[in-house]
């Protein structure tokens, strides 16, 4: 991960331009896992589904960085200094599921190509690392963690290499990605996210890397089936189109695969399309919004006094979460392996105040009055049945059933008139819509636009602030 990451010029140019990419991608995937998608619009598949609902993620950055104080390595560091003196997963993972988090994802491989697992593919990794005398294996230690505690396991596999000789010989290192990236999805039981990024870092004068995206892509739905793949282009994940953890206010979960047609692509249309997806879009492809707890990715002892504060970690969770997208939070582990008591405390206390925030739902189990308007449009009316103070509404449509709603106003009303209390596009998964608290016995969903005919929308509704 980079500020720089636009930068990076992604290989399969020269083959889409001769027109050899078949698109949209079709990949082998098991009849069980993925759902078929209807003919009117587009909807998740199973594992997508499933992606969605857990909502939050742990993202660990760790390798030679963590010991050089560097963010991007070079290739040449010496493998013996990799050398955690307490590392310990399992304290990763219950730092995690204490913050509320399903799933953590490890950078088994970062730019600088230095391997978490003893691959036999290059000497640069573990297996020459003073960490356990090279007998280590930190992505065997990951996954076991994340089973122990219930989480979901991921690995990034950086396709830039800065080490590697092969690096720019295409086709050699195609081979050895191709094999790296089956150790990690052989060896270590089930998968569940594989997240791609980096793609060509050298710049114009450096080696050129033309990606086999096919064949990366088709080697994962092949070695694990059930797993969601994330990068610019997906195929099943998009990334969110920055590092600051906002996705777009209006975001769609379906795209035109043509705008970004491989990892890397760039261009104000490619940026629009991360961001906000597009209404008409054919391929479900829902957005990631990642960011680090702290400003740089990897740990660096000068910014222990810069970590995101509780109340910043609650924001990041209303502009991801809710804005129809997944949080992706890094947390980087220090030199001796453990995260920082500093980030643990702040994880705990994200969850502690968001529990808070939505302990009571002032909408459950209320009657509720569903009306058509015509041309699509809808009105939803829920009688309270008492005048409360609300300040959050948490807005939701079943997308197991696609996405629709393109355009909405949220109004709420005591015994007077209706007064608006938000206005909106996209709903999706989940819209959080958070204003100054207004005391109201009524509040009713008028729903403006929608893409499809209109389906069900589930209304919270929350006290927010005091």
């Amino acid at each position: 991960m980079s500020p720089t990451r636009r930068d990076f010029i992604t290989a399969s140019t020269a083959a889409l331009a001769a027109g050899r990419f078949p698109w949209p991608l079709t990949l082998p995937a098991s009849r069980t896992h993925f759902a078929p998608v209807q003919p009117t619009r587009p909807v998740p598949s199973s594992a997508q589904l499933e992606w969605q609902r857990d909502e939050r993620a742990l993202f660990i950055h760790f390798g030679v960085n963590t010991f050089t104080d560097r963010e991007w390595g070079d290739g040449h560091e010496d493998e013996r200094i990799f050398a955690p003196a307490r590392l310990d997963a399992r304290q990763w993972a219950r730092a995690a599921r204490a913050g509320g988090f399903r799933a953590m994802i490890l950078t088994a491989k970062h730019h600088d190509g230095f391997c978490l697992w003893p691959s036999r593919t290059t000497g640069h990794s573990v297996a020459r690392s003073a960490w356990h005398g090279g007998e280590g294996d930190v992505v065997r230690e990951f996954v076991d963690a994340c089973r122990a505690e219930g989480l979901k396991a991921g690995l990034y596999l950086s396709p830039w290499d800065r080490h590697d000789p092969s690096y720019g010989d295409s086709p050699r290192y195609n081979n050895l990605y191709c094999d790296q990236l089956t150790e990690l999805l052989t060896r270590y039981g089930s998968i569940n996210e594989v997240w791609f990024d980096g793609a060509n870092g050298e710049g114009p004068n450096g080696r050129k890397q033309v990606y086999d995206w096919l064949r990366v892509w088709g080697l994962v739905r092949r070695l694990q089936p059930g797993a969601v793949m994330f990068s610019d282009a997906g195929p099943d994940v998009r990334w969110i189109g920055n590092e600051r953890g906002v996705a777009g206010d209006t975001n769609w979960s379906t795209v035109d695969p043509a705008v970004v047609p491989y990892p890397g692509a760039s261009g104000d249309a490619v940026m629009r399309m991360l961001q906000e997806g597009d209404l008409a879009g054919s391929t479900w492809r829902p957005g990631e919004t990642d960011v680090s707890i702290r400003p740089g990715w990897f740990y660096h002892p000068a910014q222990d006094a810069q970590v995101r504060a509780v109340e910043q970690l609650v924001d990041l969770y209303f502009t991801s979460v809710g804005r129809n997208s997944k949080l992706l939070l890094n947390v980087p582990p220090t030199t001796d392996g453990l995260l920082h008591d500093t980030d643990v405390s702040r994880l705990a206390g994200m969850r502690e105040r968001l529990e808070t925030l939505f302990h009571e739902d002032l909408a459950a189990n209320r009657p509720v009055e569903r009306h058509s308007t015509g041309a699509g449009s809808a009105i939803v009316e829920i009688d309270v049945g008492r005048l409360v103070a609300v300040g959050i509404a948490d807005l939701r449509e079943d997308i197991s059933r696609g996405q629709v709603v393109a355009r909405y106003t949220l109004e709420g009303a005591d015994a007077g008139a209706w007064q608006t209390l938000a206005r909106g596009t996209t709903i999706g998964y989940r819209k959080l819509d958070r204003f100054a608290p207004v005391k109201v016995r009524r509040v009713r969903l008028v729903i403006d636009e929608v893409a499809a005919p209109q389906q069900p929308v589930r209304i919270g509704l929350y006290a927010g602030e005091a």
